[in-house]
C-alpha cells in the first residue's frame, strides 16, 4: 500500500484503517492546524490573497471551529470536494466565498478569491474581474451586486457555463494530492 496511488478515486477506495494511519503519518498529533496545511502547500512567496484563501478553506473544513482539522473533518473535506453532490458543492463554494459571513458574496469578495486561486494554481487564462463581471451579468437578476445562497445555487445550476467555469477553478485536487500523498515535505 505505500506506492502512490495515479488518481484520488483509488485512495477514497481504500479501508478507513489505512487512511487513518497515513492521516496520523502526516499529522501525529490527530490534528492539522493552519500553519501546518501552509507548510504542507509550501506557501512561502505566496500573495497575501493566495495566503488568505487558505486561510478560508481552512476555516470551511474547520466544521467545529476549534482551529484544527480532525481525522473526521478531513475525510468529510476529502468526500465533499471528490465526491459531494452538486448542491453540496456549491454550499462549500458560497462559504468559502462568502468571507465576511453575511450571507452574501459581493463582487469583491468573489474577486479577492478568484485572484488568490489563480496565484496558487499560476493559471491566469482569464482575469478575475472578467469572471466576476460575466457570473454577476448572468445570476445577479436583481443587479443588487451581492448574491444570496439561494441566488447562487439556482444561477450556478441554470448557468452550464458558470458552473463548468466554478468547478474547474475551485477543484482542489492538486492540493488534496499533496496531503494525501505526501508529495510535498511537511514543514515542523
Amino acid at each position: 500500500m505505500g506506492a502512490h496511488h495515479s488518481n484520488l478515486d483509488d485512495i477514497l477506495e481504500e479501508d478507513m484503517h489505512h487512511w487513518y494511519t497515513k492521516f496520523m503519518r502526516e499529522s501525529p498529533s490527530g490534528l492539522i492546524t493552519l500553519f501546518e496545511l501552509k507548510g504542507m502547500l509550501e506557501m512561502n512567496g505566496m500573495t497575501e490573497e493566495a495566503s488568505s484563501y487558505v486561510d478560508q478553506v481552512f476555516y470551511t473544513f474547520d466544521m467545529d471551529g476549534d482551529g484544527y482539522i480532525d481525522f473526521v473533518e478531513y475525510i468529510a473535506a476529502i468526500s465533499l470536494l471528490l465526491k459531494g453532490e452538486i448542491n453540496q458543492k456549491l454550499k462549500w463554494y458560497f462559504k468559502l466565498f462568502d468571507q465576511d459571513g453575511n450571507g452574501k458574496i459581493d463582487k469583491e469578495e468573489l474577486e479577492t478569491i478568484f485572484k488568490a486561486i489563480q496565484d496558487i494554481t499560476r493559471s491566469y487564462d482569464i482575469p478575475p474581474e472578467e469572471i466576476v463581471t460575466l457570473i454577476y451579468e448572468k445570476i445577479d437578476v436583481n443587479g443588487e451586486g451581492e448574491l444570496t445562497l439561494e441566488e447562487f445555487i439556482s444561477g450556478a445550476r441554470e448557468h452550464p457555463d458558470i458552473m463548468d467555469m466554478l468547478t474547474k477553478m475551485m477543484d482542489l485536487t492538486h492540493v488534496l494530492e499533496i496531503i494525501l500523498l505526501g508529495q510535498k515535505k511537511k514543514v515542523n
